[in-house]
């Protein structure tokens, strides 16, 4: 009998980095490939939002 099972799907770790601090606040896994992620999180440091954009380690 031959395996039939499922493909992984390539996941990569990502974080966000906030543009003004440069502190790394958020992790992702999230499939490899697309556009460099742009999003308006909390930064804990400033205490508002701000830009956090992605960054492999």
């Amino acid at each position: 009998m031959a395996k039939t099972g499922k493909r992984k799907k390539k996941v990569e770790t990502v974080f966000l980095v906030c543009e003004e601090t440069g502190d790394y606040n958020y992790t992702l896994r999230r499939k490899t490939g697309g556009e460099k992620l742009k999003l308006s999180k909390f930064c804990p440091r400033l205490r508002k939002h701000t830009m956090h954009i992605e960054k492999k380690k």
